[in-house]
């Protein structure tokens, strides 16, 4: 591994590369702000990622000859751009991201990463982030690091010996943190509805935002609860500390958080830090249905952006424009249904910000449905939560409707008239 400046690191960046940036917390910034300044060098430079930190400024306007986004998920940074003849967007599961590179169907030229210094075998850390970063780093044709000493060096698999780097920059920098905001009164009602779903010995999958983390804060009463999840971040640590997270119930990895990212405060970071409590994994295997289902009482909470009257769930797009990312919603909401004892939620407020129903007769024109009517189990706002399945078209149309905000309800039954016949 040779140590050099960022400007040397990225100099071996072709134009026509493909490149991968590992994403959340661990993207690397350093790397990636040296890149762009290369970008008089370089055309037809193609970037995958999914959800990255900070500015992308390779999206931006002088840039655009150089560089192309083709994402696998629509975060803030790049969704002007991946919707947009400068960039693009790839439907697919979170768990099946790692095919596209081991199938050679997208294969990668470059992987820029961000890593711990190596420890004395040699070994450098991934950090928070090994969800599809291990199958990039074990795939590309070079991989290129910056080598920070503030990654928290975690435990599973997110290794890399450094004979596997093939040049290096080093960084002393904060990794990026995302502080829990306060959460609103609506989402307070949401949580508790959730929480009462969730039981003794369960095992959660929750994201981040203020609904899971007030479902955490009503789980005090709670005993013997396991985490395998995509991600997870700071709503864990007070039920760790007073012993209710135990894992001690789960059959995959029993009394360990299993995980592939991570994302939060520093506290958070601190208590990751070298601890094998925590056990991170690639997505190929945290979202493996196959595996998330073995454990009990899978208990999996998700986000949605709009449902309509048969129960069918857009959570990634408005209307036609791509707002995130499929991820891996139906990954868990699939396991979770088929866990002994599981639970799929589906959880959202009952309308936008601006008062617009998020229940609705019919999804937007051109949206995506992320999790089918036949998939879906648990639908939660904060007037309470329903049960879909086993329910007929009819019948799912009436619950959901009860669910609803009340000022819309008689225009939804209105409407839910006419597209299910008989209705009332």
């Amino acid at each position: 591994m040779k140590i050099v400046s960022a400007a040397e690191a990225v100099s071996h960046v072709r134009s026509g590369d493909r490149i991968f940036f590992q994403g959340a917390a661990m993207t690397p910034k350093t790397l990636i702000e040296a890149l762009v300044e290369r970008h008089r060098d370089l055309r037809e430079v193609e970037i995958i990622h999914i959800h990255t930190e900070g500015p992308a400024p390779y999206t931006e306007e002088p840039y655009r000859e150089a560089f192309y986004t083709n994402s696998c998920f629509a975060a803030g940074n790049v969704r002007e751009t991946i919707n947009s003849k400068y960039g693009a967007y790839i439907p697919i599961f979170l768990s099946e991201i790692h095919l596209l590179f081991r199938k050679n169907i997208l294969p990668l030229d470059v992987a820029f990463i961000q890593v711990s210094p190596p420890d004395k075998h040699g070994f450098c850390s991934l950090g928070v982030s090994v969800d599809i970063t291990l199958p990039a780093i074990q795939t590309a044709k070079k991989v290129i690091a910056q080598i920070n000493p503030q990654v928290p060096r975690t435990h599973g698999d997110g290794i890399i010996h450094v004979s596997k780097i093939f040049a290096a920059t080093e960084v002393d920098v904060p990794v990026d943190v995302h502080h829990l905001s306060q959460p609103t009164e609506i989402e307070q009602q949401i949580g508790k509805h959730v929480a009462e779903l969730v039981e003794d010995g369960a095992t959660l999958q929750m994201g981040i935002g203020g609904i899971p983390n007030v479902v955490l804060s009503n789980l005090s009463n709670h005993r013997r609860l396991g985490i395998h999840t995509e991600m997870f971040s700071d709503g864990v640590l007070p039920l760790i500390e007073k012993g209710i997270i135990t894992g001690e119930e789960k059959e995959v990895k029993t009394g360990k958080i299993v995980t592939c990212f991570a994302m939060g405060s520093p506290e958070l970071y601190d208590f990751i830090d070298d601890n094998p409590l925590v056990h991170f994994k690639e997505a190929a295997y945290t979202n493996d249905t196959a595996i998330i289902r073995r454990n009990p009482k899978v208990t999996a909470i998700n986000s949605a952006i709009e449902i309509d009257l048969t129960g069918q769930v857009c959570a990634d797009t408005i209307g036609k424009y791509q707002y995130s990312g499929v991820g891996g919603q139906m990954d868990f909401i699939r396991g979770a249904s088929l866990s002994e004892g599981g639970k799929a939620i589906i959880a959202m407020p009952s309308v936008t910000a601006k008062g617009v129903s998020k229940i609705v007769p019919y999804l937007k024109e051109g949206a995506g449905v992320t999790t089918t009517r036949a998939h879906v189990h648990y639908i939660a706002t904060e007037y309470g939560v329903v049960n879909l399945y086993g329910k007929n078209l009819k019948q799912r149309a009436r619950a959901l409707i009860s669910i609803a905000h009340p000022n819309h309800r008689a225009a939804l039954e209105e409407e839910a008239f006419n597209r299910i016949n008989n209705i009332r």
